[in-house]
């Protein structure tokens, strides 16, 4: 016989922080892949010159759509909440770094 798990609510600062610094961390992975992924010339245009560049802008414009889109999915879990208010904790600061630093 399984035990049912009753739902405990969970603290509302919980899923507030929770979805802020899951958005926020997904927000700063956007910009760090933009920065990456623009081609080395300074025209767009040039891009179809070389096919380095040609794939890399493709794959970037890929994953930033992918992320952007991972935004707006919240995870159903309850319990993800509480693991992205403590992962952003540590891991936001350090992805908001690395932005500052590459840009």
């Amino acid at each position: 016989m399984v035990a049912a798990r009753r739902a405990t609510p969970k603290p509302t600062y919980l899923f507030i922080g929770g979805v802020a610094f899951r958005t926020f961390f997904i927000i700063a992975l956007v910009i760090l892949t933009a920065r990456v992924a623009t081609p080395q010339i300074e025209k767009i245009w040039s891009v179809f010159e070389t096919p380095d560049d040609l794939i890399r802008v493709a794959l970037g414009f890929a994953l930033c759509m992918w992320c952007i889109a991972n935004v707006f999915i919240l995870p159903k879990d309850p319990e993800a909440y509480r693991t992205w208010f403590y992962l952003g904790l540590v891991i936001l600061p350090l992805s908001l770094l690395c932005a500052f630093v590459i840009w």
